[in-house]
């Protein structure tokens, strides 16, 4: 019944050294998402104005653009987003199905963060290159360099796409894997309109584009990025959240065990005493 008792007082001192790390390891990933959040909304207004300037441009009429034009038969050129560390629930695995299901073995993957580069190394993909360990302030120069040599191939019309797996961020709780085009552009829909305003383009309509379009994927890259990480801060948030609750929970559970094994035992020896008395009686 002692060693009973030791084992389960062993594990009440295990469960509480786990529940002060999982508490740090909540509260850490707190600060790192309110960091992250604030950088993705202040990126966002920068990215939408890219992206109100390139609808202009496509309504005064780019029909024939290389931009708005896919190379059929191509292979697809693709950014996937996963996480540098573990411990953030379901984020990697949520971006690994969404690859095994819409990436084929001939499309070009360029694995963004750790976890999903020794994932993806296993598996019949073709990884042209990784990005691992990028740095907070430097982030936005290697995912550009990046983006500029899939500009490069889709421009020489070699991919037919360029694309995003990234997590779209919806709120703290709510965070979902999704398939971005990036290349080709999509019209929008054109609007009937009273003007009969011409709009002019300094230097010229084609040059602007040329400037424009790597600009607008350069930033969407980036806003995804940023945004991807969010959704990775939160959901550790949540999955250390979710491991110390479920530390109190089983450390309650011990305790009641062992007051429990501590009660039996006092009954025993009361018995054992009484026994005793009545015998030498």
């Amino acid at each position: 019944m002692a060693q009973n008792r030791q084992a389960i007082q062993a594990r009440i001192r295990s469960v509480d050294s786990t529940k002060k790390i999982t508490r740090a390891m909540q509260l850490v990933a707190a600060s790192k998402l309110n960091r992250q959040k604030q950088a993705m909304e202040e990126n966002r207004e920068y990215a939408n104005a890219l992206s109100e300037m390139l609808t202009v441009v496509l309504q005064a009429g780019m029909k024939n653009s290389i931009y708005l034009q896919e190379n059929e038969g191509k292979p697809a050129y693709i950014f996937a987003i996963t996480s540098d560390m573990g411990l953030c629930g379901g984020y990697n695995a949520n971006i690994q199905r969404l690859i095994q299901s819409h990436v084929s073995p001939e499309d070009k993957v360029v694995m963004i963060g750790t976890r999903g580069a020794n994932w993806i190394r296993s598996r019949n993909f073709n990884v042209i290159d990784e990005l691992v360990d990028l740095d907070f302030d430097n982030d936005y120069a290697s995912l550009s360099k990046k983006m500029d040599e899939a500009l490069q191939l889709f421009e020489n019309k070699e991919i037919s796409s360029i694309k995003i797996l990234y997590t779209y961020f919806k709120n703290t709780l709510t965070f979902v894997p999704e398939m971005m085009n990036v290349l080709p552009v999509e019209q929008p829909e054109e609007k009937e309109t009273k003007s009969n305003a011409v709009m002019l383009f300094e230097p010229g309509q084609e040059e602007m584009m040329k400037q424009v379009i790597p600009l607008i994927c350069k930033s969407t890259l980036y806003a995804k990025y940023l945004e991807s990480k969010t959704s990775e801060q939160a959901s550790r948030r949540m999955a250390m959240e979710s491991a110390t609750d479920n530390a109190q929970q089983l450390r309650d559970e011990l305790s009641f065990a062992f007051n429990q094994a501590r009660q039996a035992a006092i009954t025993q020896e009361i018995t054992e005493i009484v026994s005793g008395s009545n015998a030498i009686s």
